[in-house]
C-alpha cells in the first residue's frame, strides 16, 4: 500500500501522497519557509498530529540529520531548500522503502512492492526472513534487488538531486540513556511508579479523537484500557469516545476467558461510564482462514498472516465505528516482567554463587528445571547456534524434532541455503536476539515481535488507523532498561512491577491471574480444517523459487506433523513463515494493488 512516493524530475524532488489517507488522518502533510514534509502516521501526541509534522519539520530542519527523533509511529519525507530527509521513528510500524543506484536515490515510498519487479527477486532476503519472524523490520534487505529499507530511527539525508550525503543509524541516535539510573530503583514502589509514569505517558500521546483499546481479560491489554479510561475521564465527553474492543469466544479454551473479560470491561466502564464495550463473536474463527489472501496480498512475507482471520474482524469492528487509534497490550511480556537474561549478566562477569541463587529461584517461580533455566538464559544465549544444532540432534525423528529459531529447517533446501547465506542470516539474527549483553538486547528484539503490524498496515487504508502499542514506546522501554533486575523479579509473580503500578485500578480477578489461555485453539482449529488446503498450496505452487527454495514434500510433511500436534511453538513458527513465503510468492504477479499515490504536494517552498 502506498501512502507517499518521492521521486526526481528534471533534478527536483516531486512528491506524492495519498489523498484518501490524508482525508483519514492517517497522511498529514505541512510546509512552512524552510521547506515540506509529508508524514504517515503521528509525530508525538495522536491528536494533533498536523502539529506534530510541524514540529519534525522545525527539529530536523534546524539541527539536521543528527537531532533526537521525538517519539510515535510515524514515516516521513521532509524536503528542504538544500537537501531531503527520509526517516522513520525508532518503533519502525509504518514502512518506507528507497531505490538506490550509484550513490543516488531514484525514489522512495511506503510500499516495497511499488518500488520492486517481482522478477528481480532478492534470495538473501528471504534466508533472513526464515531465520525467524524478526527478521524483516531490523534488515536493510528487502525482498527486491535494488530496493532498501530505511530503518527504525534512521534518518537518510539526501541532496536536492536525490544524491546520498549521510544514513545515521538508530544507534547513534538513542535519545533515551539506558544506563542512567532511576530516581528509586528499589524494589516494589520505585519501580513501580516509573513504570506508571512512563506507560501512562505512552497511553497519553497515543489516545486519539476516537480510540479503541483492544481487551482480553489478561493485564497487559486490561491496563492500558485503564490507563485510557483513567485520560479520558478528565475530558469532557472524552469517555464517550472510548471504545473496548474484545473477541468474544462462547466454546473451547478460549470460553474459559470470558470471567476475566466481563471483570475488566467492568473495571473499566467503572472509571469512564461512558466508554462502550464492543464485544465481536469469534466463534467461527480460526487460524488460517482466508489464508492465501491474507498470505499473498501483504506487501512482502507476512510471517504472521495465520491469525489475520481474528485481527480482520477486530479491525472492521473498529472501522465501523470510526476509530482512528487502536491500542493494544502487545509487548509487554518482555518489556515489563523480570528479565531472565540477567542471569547470562551473572556468569559473564563470574558471580557464579548468586547466579545459581538466582537461577534456582527462577526455576521455582516458573515451576522449571533448573537445568533448562541455565540453558535456555546462559547457554543458548552464549551459543546460541551451537545450542540450536544439538538441541537438534536431541530430538531427531520427524521434521518438526529439534527445530528452533535459527537452525535451518530441513524443508529449506540446502544448496539453496549454501548459496545465498543462510547461516550468516542466522548469524546476523542470533546477534540481533541476543547480543554481547543479551539482557539488553532482550528489549531491542521485544520491538519486532509485537504482532500484527503488518496486517494493519496492509488494511490501514481500508480501516483508517493503525495499531498502536504503549508498552514498546521508547520511554518505557528506556525506563525498564534503567531498573535493576532485583526490582523486577518476584519468583511466581509474573510482571510483579506492572501489578504493583497499576494496583489502583486493576480489577482483583485480574490483578491476582498469573496464567492466560493462549491461542492454541484457534491455531489447532486452523490446522484441521485447513491442513489439506495448506498442503495443496505447497504442491500446486507454480512460482520458480518456490521449489529452488524448498523440498515441497517435507514441507509438506511438516504441515502434517502440525496437524498431529507434533513439535512446539517454535517450530511451527517456522512453518507458518514458510507457508505465508509460497502465498506470496505465488500471487506475487497477479496482485492488484494501488501503487501510485494521487494527490502532488508542492515540495518547492
Amino acid at each position: 500500500m502506498e501512502a507517499l512516493r518521492l521521486e526526481w524530475a528534471e533534478g527536483a524532488p516531486k512528491l506524492w501522497t495519498s489523498g484518501a489517507m490524508e482525508r483519514q488522518g492517517l497522511v498529514t502533510t505541512v510546509s512552512s519557509r524552510a521547506g515540506t514534509a509529508a508524514v504517515v502516521g503521528s509525530v508525538g501526541s495522536a491528536r494533533d498530529r498536523v502539529a506534530g509534522a510541524r514540529g519534525l519539520l522545525d527539529l530536523l530542519g534546524r539541527r539536521g540529520a543528527a537531532a533526537p527523533l521525538p517519539a510515535g509511529d510515524y514515516a516521513a519525507v521532509l524536503v528542504y531548500r538544500d537537501r531531503v530527509l527520509v526517516t522513520r521513528d525508532e518503533q519502525a510500524r509504518v514502512p518506507l522503502f528507497f531505490t538506490e543506484s550509484g550513490g543516488r536515490v531514484s525514489a522512495v515510498s511506503t510500499s516495497v512492492r511499488c518500488l520492486g519487479s517481482g522478477t528481480a527477486l532478492e534470495p538473501r532476503y528471504f534466508c533472513r526472513y526464515l531465520t525467524g519472524n524478526m527478521a524483516q523490520p531490523h534488515s536493510d534487505l528487502t525482498p527486491f534487488a535494488g530496493v532498501h529499507r530505511v530503518l527504525g530511527g534512521e534518518v537518510l539525508e539526501l541532496s536536492v538531486t536525490g544524491r546520498v550525503r549521510s544514513r545515521v543509524p538508530r544507534d547513534a541516535r538513542q535519545a533515551h540513556d539506558p544506563s542512567a539510573p532511576t530516581a528509586d530503583g528499589s524494589r516494589g514502589r520505585g519501580a513501580a511508579k516509573d513504570l506508571r509514569v512512563a506507560l501512562e505517558g505512552a497511553v497519553r500521546r497515543r489516545i486519539g479523537t476516537m480510540t479503541a483499546c483492544h481487551v482480553s481479560g489478561g493485564l497487559d491489554s486490561t491496563s492500558v484500557a485503564l490507563l485510557a479510561a483513567r485520560l479520558l475521564a478528565g475530558d469532557r465527553d472524552g469517555s464517550g469516545n472510548l471504545f473496548l474492543l474484545a473477541g468474544r469466544f462462547t466454546g473451547g479454551e478460549l470460553a474459559a476467558e470470558r470471567p476475566y473479560l466481563d471483570a475488566a470491561m467492568e473495571g473499566i466502564c467503572r472509571l469512564a461510564p461512558a466508554a462502550r464495550p464492543v464485544m465481536v463473536d469469534a466463534d467461527d474463527l480460526a487460524d488460517f482462514d482466508d489464508f492465501e489472501q491474507h498470505a499473498g496480498d501483504a506487501d512482502e512475507p507476512h510471517a504472521h498472516a495465520f491469525r489475520a482471520p481474528f485481527w480482520t474482524r477486530l479491525h472492521a469492528a473498529a472501522a465501523e465505528l470510526g476509530c482512528d487509534t487502536v491500542l493494544t497490550g502487545c509487548g509487554a511480556d518482555p518489556v515489563v516482567d523480570a528479565n531472565p537474561f540477567h542471569l547470562h549478566g551473572l556468569a559473564r562477569t563470574g558471580r557464579f554463587r548468586e547466579l545459581a541463587k538466582q537461577a534456582r529461584a527462577w526455576a521455582e517461580g516458573g515451576e522449571r528445571g533448573l537445568r533448562e533455566v541455565v540453558h535456555a538464559y546462559v547457554v543458548q544465549p552464549a551459543l546460541p547456534l551451537a545450542a540450536e544444532r544439538m538441541r537438534a540432534l536431541g530430538r531427531g525423528g520427524t521434521v518438526l524434532g529439534g527445530l528452533g529459531t535459527f537452525n535451518r529447517p530441513r524443508w529449506l533446501r540446502a544448496a539453496f541455503a549454501r548459496a545465498h547465506g543462510y547461516r550468516e542470516a542466522s548469524v546476523a539474527e542470533s546477534r540481533f536476539v541476543y547480543g554481547r549483553r543479551p539482557e539488553q538486547s532482550l528489549y531491542e528484539a521485544a520491538n519486532y515481535l509485537a504482532a500484527p503490524d503488518l496486517l494493519s498496515w496492509q488494511r490501514a487504508r481500508e480501516d483508517g488507523f493503525f495499531l498502536s502499542h504503549p508498552f514498546l514506546d521508547p520511554e518505557v522501554i528506556a525506563t525498564m532498561r534503567r531498573l535493576p533486575a532485583k526490582a523486577l523479579f518476584d519468583p511466581g509473580r509474573p510482571k510483579a512491577a506492572l501489578r504493583e503500578a497499576m494496583a489502583d485500578l486493576l480489577p482483583a480477578r485480574i490483578r491476582r491471574r498469573t496464567v492466560k489461555v493462549p491461542f492454541n485453539d484457534l491455531y489447532v482449529r486452523g490446522l484441521r480444517a485447513h491442513g489439506g488446503e495448506l498442503v495443496d498450496l505447497c504442491r500446486s505452487a507454480r512460482h520458480p523459487l518456490v521449489t529452488e527454495m524448498f523440498d515441497v514434500p517435507l514441507l509438506c510433511r511438516a504441515v502434517r506433523e502440525a496437524q498431529f500436534g507434533l513439535g512446539d511453538s517454535y517450530s511451527w513458527d517456522r512453518v507458518n513463515s514458510s507457508l505465508a513465503l509460497v502465498a506470496w510468492l505465488e500471487r506475487l504477479e497477479g496482485r492488484g494493488g494501488a501503487c501510485g499515490a494521487a494527490r502532488p504536494v508542492s515540495a518547492g517552498s
